[in-house]
């Protein structure tokens, strides 16, 4: 895993985490300065469950507010997770190494250029405004478990920006993909990406986004990014193909590994 280092950009990853948290939605954020602690007790989504610092600078008294949210936290009845983003301040971070967190699950952020993007010419798809039917697809998709729906679905209909649901389905197979696409102004945001296992390699996933980048294009966006997991080759290979570059990476930590 790569350190998460400063980045330059500090506009550019401030701006990003912005949109991000406007295209997934928490059910509660309070802020402890520039601190942020986002809980979701219906969804175990760690972008919903996490506590986030905003600011650089901001690593006054860190052992006494990181305590106090994992009081947070445990009043949810989850364990404290922490994200690591070059916002970071690096006191925070060197504390919780310090003290035995464990560092998890790095995610890269991408960014693309939709203006000057020559999209393939794949079949075209309309997004949907059904919630529960996309909601259904996407369990399916992801194996997961079906009573996530309400859940899924109140985090769905919980974004304010202009949100496109794609959906490729086949008469006997039901759903083979689908994405969620969230336009915020000049950005459009891909939050969620899904192929069924035995569609892979067929190129739908390259089909079904494309679609999404057509709408979010044509609606003025000008900058399409998305989150990926560090280890996720075949998605990084779909990315890298559309000629999506990295803007920075982040990771969790937690306080106690998982058993």
């Amino acid at each position: 895993m790569q350190s998460i280092l400063p980045t330059q950009n500090l506009p550019l990853v401030r701006r990003l985490e912005a949109v991000g948290f406007r295209a997934w939605p928490a059910a509660s954020v309070q802020y402890d300065g520039s601190w942020q602690i986002r809980l979701t007790g219906g969804h175990p989504s760690k972008r919903l469950n996490c506590l986030v610092a905003l600011d650089p600078s901001d690593s006054r008294d860190i052992a006494i507010r990181v305590e106090k949210a994992a009081r947070k936290f445990e009043s949810y009845g989850r364990p404290v997770i922490f994200r690591e983003t070059p916002l970071a301040p690096r006191p925070l971070v060197e504390m919780l190494a310090a003290e035995g967190w464990e560092r998890f699950e790095e995610v890269i952020v991408k960014t693309l250029d939709l203006s000057q993007l020559e999209l393939p010419d794949t079949l075209d798809h309309l997004p949907s405004h059904d919630v529960g039917r996309f909601v259904d697809a996407c369990l399916r998709l992801e194996s997961d478990d079906p009573v996530m729906k309400p859940a899924l679905a109140e985090i769905l209909t919980a974004i304010k920006p202009p949100t496109g649901l794609f959906l490729m389905e086949e008469p006997n197979d039901g759903p083979v993909a689908a994405t969620l696409c969230v336009q915020d102004n000049d950005l459009a945001g891909i939050m969620l990406l899904a192929v069924a296992e035995e569609c892979r390699g067929r190129g739908i996933g390259l089909e079904i986004l494309s679609s999404a980048l057509r709408w979010a294009r044509m609606r003025g966006a000008r900058t399409a990014w998305l989150q990926v997991v560090a280890d996720n080759t075949a998605a990084l290979a779909l990315y890298d193909k559309l000629g999506f570059q990295e803007a920075y990476r982040y990771c969790y930590w937690r306080k106690e590994p998982k058993p």
